[in-house]
């Protein structure tokens, strides 16, 4: 938000929540009911019709910028910028979904009127652009109603856009840097020193309306000589998005034999490190995409040339720690911080949208098993740790097979520098101190793993009693360890207040559980909140120190700045020292775990409640 917001900062539709959708759905309707009944395929207005299309297309384009943007800028090479992007600028690319679940937890307070402005930007200015199209097609209903394609039609319109529309939006950018209007408007968008695409339709009301009254002038003189065409439209504002999107995508990739073939297009198109440079330095590059008007009235940043250069020469880093994570079911690749952040808070839940993607869904299927090789997903740091998460192209019935496979690797080669951490016995100390201090029972319910090994022991060496109430996860407990049987015990009663759970938990044994109870879970995956007056724990895991830098996004259904236990255990490992492996029947000290964990500044998780 602007720091001292101005007059028309806010959508007139805010107030309707999801329901502002419903402003382009008359347009939808009329164009596709005008187009149907039309019997003269001459007379049929195809412009019209295509709005919606092309308005859903949009969407898809602005988000494999976003994906791509944050592949290239985990990876590292040609980044443009360090420095970390925080929580507050990562609210840009949050949906509706992650913010209700941080504002279910207590210890959380949001301003939810300044973090909405964020969110929905892009969803405003499409449905702006949407408003328009269906509005001009329908009171110009004659001149909207445009062949297919002319070339010359969008030679006019791509050259209008690089005279006139460029060289007023230059003047208007110098002057929304006035002190004055850039408290009101556009410090909205200064926001971001560290861009992403997202950055780029993060802006206020009355702003968005002037860059669209200078956009409109190509699309409007192209109508008014009779060159206007469907394709030429379409086109221009695709090559917008797209320009847009790369100036403040925070990697560079466009070659330089690109401007030595042609020199002059160094004036013509502009690169993403030129912008970058406008976000850092605020006084310079104020061009839209076309550098030749900095270059004519002085604005030019000096070290454009060299943080381009250096940008290209950079290559991708070589990470300290690696967090290996893979996927579950087909629908959870979108799960990823590169895909739809928003679903994986809720991971029971199933949306609607995602029936109409599977065809993304079955590709992606058939190419993580064709290729089959991890691909980075996020990077962090800590202290002097270079840190990355990498997605290994496996699913859930994979999981075992790849785990055994691992720790097989791992004993036929101990001469290996790298040390494998499952964080299986950071797990169970963070399930050990979420437990109420004055509890002498639990009842430990769900699949046995090795998590649940250490944890019942180390549970049952605090003369804590665990109750199970199936035969079978209580025999493998036993096989265990016959030492657990002194505090191990099977039961048929549920009334114990602090249960322990982990998959395999069912809704009607939630049921049995009386009023108040704590649900704890040891699994990776949260139990489904079936009880609304018991209270539910996070999945093991603790809320990351200032120190780790680039936590701009929920790791999965996690709060803001919370890391799983596998995560922080590989980190903590590796600032320690410890020169062991965790994996497979390996085990690792729990004590010693938790106390460098806290040492290194991680923190529990409360209960919310």
């Amino acid at each position: 938000m602007a720091s001292k917001p101005g007059i028309l900062s806010d959508w007139p539709w805010k107030s309707m929540g999801n329901f502002k959708y419903a402003l382009v759905v008359p347009g939808a309707i009329y164009s596709t009911y005008s187009f149907i009944r039309c019997k003269d395929e001459n007379e049929r207005n195809w412009f019209m019709f295509l709005v919606l299309p092309f308005l859903v297309f949009r969407l898809i384009h602005y988000q494999l910028w976003i994906s791509y943007s944050r592949y290239r800028t985990a990876k590292g090479n040609n980044r443009i910028l360090d420095k970390s992007i925080d929580f507050d600028q990562g609210f840009v690319s949050l949906l509706w979904e992650e913010l209700e679940k941080l504002m279910k937890l207590g210890s959380i307070s949001i301003d939810v009127n300044t973090t909405c402005k964020f969110i929905k930007d892009v969803d405003d200015q499409i449905i702006l652009n949407g408003i328009l199209f269906y509005g001009a097609g329908i009171v110009l209903k004659d001149q909207f109603n445009m062949p297919f394609f002319k070339a010359d039609g969008t030679l006019i319109i791509l050259l209008l856009h690089w005279g006139p529309a460029e060289f007023l939006y230059y003047w208007l950018h110098r002057a929304l840097h006035h002190h004055y209007l850039y408290a009101r408007y556009h410090s909205h968008h200064h926001s971001s020193i560290v861009t992403e695409p997202n950055t780029s339709f993060v802006h206020p009301m009355a702003e968005v309306l002037a860059y669209y009254g200078l956009l409109l002038i190509p699309t409007l003189l192209s109508v008014y000589i009779g060159k206007a065409n469907i394709v030429g439209v379409f086109t221009y504002v695709t090559v917008i998005d797209f320009l847009n999107n790369m100036g403040h995508c925070n990697f560079e990739f466009i070659p330089k034999w690109f401007y030595t073939i042609f020199p002059p297009l160094k004036y013509i198109i502009y690169t993403p490190s030129f912008h970058s440079l406008h976000h850092t330095q605020f006084r310079t590059n104020y061009t839209l995409f076309c550098p030749l008007y900095d270059y004519v009235y002085g604005t030019v940043d000096k070290s454009t040339d060299s943080v381009y250069e250096n940008a290209l020469k950079r290559e991708a880093e070589s990470p300290d720690v690696v967090h290996l994570s893979h996927l579950t079911t087909p629908d959870s690749i979108y799960h990823l911080p590169l895909g739809f952040p928003s679903l994986s808070s809720k991971p029971q839940v199933s949306k609607w949208y995602l029936l109409f993607m599977w065809p993304v869904t079955v590709w992606s299927m058939l190419l993580t098993w064709v290729v089959g090789h991890a691909f980075i997903s996020e990077r962090n740091a800590f202290k002097k740790l270079k840190l990355q998460a990498w997605v290994v192209p496996k699913y859930n019935m994979q999981h075992e097979e790849f785990s055994r496979n691992v720790e097989l690797y791992m004993k036929r080669n101990p001469q290996l520098k790298i040390k494998v951490v499952d964080g299986s016995s950071l797990a169970a100390a963070i399930v050990l101190n979420s437990i109420p201090k004055e509890t002498a029972q639990v009842l430990l319910r769900g699949r046995v793993s090795k998590d649940v090994y250490v944890l019942v022991q180390a549970l049952c060496q605090k003369g804590i009693k665990v109750l199970t109430v199936q035969e079978d996860e209580y025999k493998k407990l036993l096989k265990f360890d016959n030492k657990l049987q002194s505090n191990l015990f099977l039961s048929e009663r549920y009334d114990t207040k602090v249960w322990l759970v982990g998959d395999g938990l069912t809704d009607k044994e939630q049921f049995k559980a009386p009023k108040g109870t704590i649900f704890i879970p040891f699994s990776i995956f949260p139990p489904k909140k079936v009880r609304r007056d018991c209270y539910y724990h996070t999945t093991p895991a603790m809320v990351a120190p200032a120190s780790v830098e680039n936590l701009h996004s929920c790791e999965d259904w996690l709060p803001r700045t919370a890391m799983s236990a596998s995560r922080v255990a590989g980190i903590i490992h590796a600032s320690e020292g410890f020169d062991v492996n965790e994996c497979g029947g390996t085990l690792f000290s729990v004590d010693k775990v938790w106390e460098a964990s806290l040492e290194n500044g991680f923190r529990p998780l409360p209960i919310s409640t």
